[in-house]
């Protein structure tokens, strides 16, 4: 029996999450800023109000976890918000406040659990990234820009903690059958520029046409994020659905494509002495 701690928990991947957790005998915290619409109870279950946007709030409840069930196993990383528009027609408030959830609210939590997982020397942390962590889109470009930073900074949280027992696990899942879409979770750029219509334009009618309607099953996709906790080694990155597969092949290709076309400018800029010794 594991001990998970799950944001974001009332509805999407949070709340299958928790799901599949407890059908497997674990203990949750479910964690959501209205805690009364989670669709679980039960002596295995902790249901908690958490914005992740407020440093104390996290902390408070991390304490709360910890005296219930004693220790914390599994951190999931799920709370978020999207963001649709071109980069040009964001505001600034639209882009701190996406920022303020995805990126600045995953730090708040994973600070007031991280603690906890290092006295324990063993744990997880998984991040429920998105493809477009990986390889950016017309209109999603300042939400790509939170997932970015998420797997910037658990690039760098995988190779600091796993000397200490805790494993990271950044989850880049395509597009998925939840609410996502709908307009609780996606906000949209006001003042659409005509200029972008070809482009950022066609990108929000597809999203109206594939709302609720997107090849991937969350059901699965909890299935494969629950597996991760029980692999002795697991991945740093994992790819959900085969749109996201198909997405970072091609960015792949472009990369080593582009690198081998630069190679030649690129090692140009070294010193005449590096390599000469």
């Amino acid at each position: 029996m594991s001990v998970w701690f799950v944001t974001g928990a009332s509805r999407g991947f949070g709340a299958e999450i928790v799901k599949e957790a407890l059908a497997r005998g674990n203990q949750v915290i479910a964690t959501a800023r209205k805690p009364e619409e989670i669709p679980f109870s039960g002596d295995d279950m902790l249901a908690l109000a958490l914005d992740v946007t407020d440093e104390k709030q996290a902390r408070a409840a991390v304490d709360s976890a910890v005296q219930r069930f004693g220790r914390i196993d599994v951190l999931v990383n799920n709370a978020g918000r999207g963001l649709l528009g071109a980069v040009e027609e964001v505001s600034d408030s639209a882009a701190r406040a996406v920022f303020d959830t995805n990126v600045f609210g995953t730090l708040n939590v994973q600070r007031a659990v991280l603690p906890v997982l290092r006295s324990q020397r063993s744990g997880r942390v998984i991040s429920i990234s998105s493809v477009g962590g990986f390889t950016g889109t017309p209109g999603w470009g300042v939400y790509a820009a939170t997932k970015f930073a998420v797997e910037g900074f658990s690039d760098a949280l995988y190779a600091e903690l796993k000397p200490l027992g805790v494993h990271v696990t950044i989850v880049e899942p395509g597009l998925f059958r939840t609410d996502f879409l709908d307009g609780s979770s996606l906000h949209t750029a006001d003042g659409q520029l005509d200029d972008y219509a070809d482009t950022v334009g066609k990108v929000r009618g597809l999203m109206a046409e594939r709302n609720h309607a997107q090849p991937g099953d969350p059901v699965k996709a909890a299935a494969a994020i629950v597996d991760l906790a029980d692999l002795a080694d697991p991945p740093l990155r994992i790819q959900l659905g085969s749109d996201a597969v198909a997405r970072v092949e091609a960015k792949l290709e472009l990369v080593h494509s582009e690198l081998d076309r630069w190679r030649k400018v690129a090692v140009s800029t070294d010193h005449e002495d590096v390599g000469s010794s």
